[in-house]
């Protein structure tokens, strides 16, 4: 069993940086693949970056590419989201979550945290 507990979201202008984080319970933390999901008003969940277990390969989506970053610490069991130049369309309710599988070819997310809000100003 993992518990995700994501902190670090709140208000910030548009071209400003916030920095995500997320703090997993348990001893098995550096067995999960970790993956970073938000979630718009009214959209459906949307893949933004996942990260390998040693923290040696990520994957990141096009859309965000070049303005976020995902890295873990697993000595401290977290996982973080650098996000810069936000715009107001980053608006979202902001997720992490652990998963098996294949960095490359897919993994299954076994475990949520409950979100931590951000929102763009512009």
């Amino acid at each position: 069993q993992v518990q995700l507990v994501e902190s670090g979201g709140g208000l910030v202008q548009a071209g400003g940086s916030l920095r995500l984080s997320c703090a997993a319970s348990g001893r098995t933390f550096s067995s999960y693949i970790m993956g970073w999901f938000r979630q718009a008003p009214g959209k459906g969940r949307e893949f933004l970056a996942r990260i390998s277990e040693s923290g040696g390969s990520t994957v990141v989506a096009d859309s965000v590419k070049g303005r976020f970053t995902i890295s873990r610490d697993n000595a401290k069991n977290s996982v973080y989201l650098q996000m810069n130049s936000l715009k107001p369309e980053d608006t979202a309710v902001y997720y992490c979550a652990a998963g098996t599988g294949n960095l490359w070819r897919g993994t299954t997310y076994v475990y949520w945290g409950q979100g931590t809000q951000v929102t763009v100003s512009a």
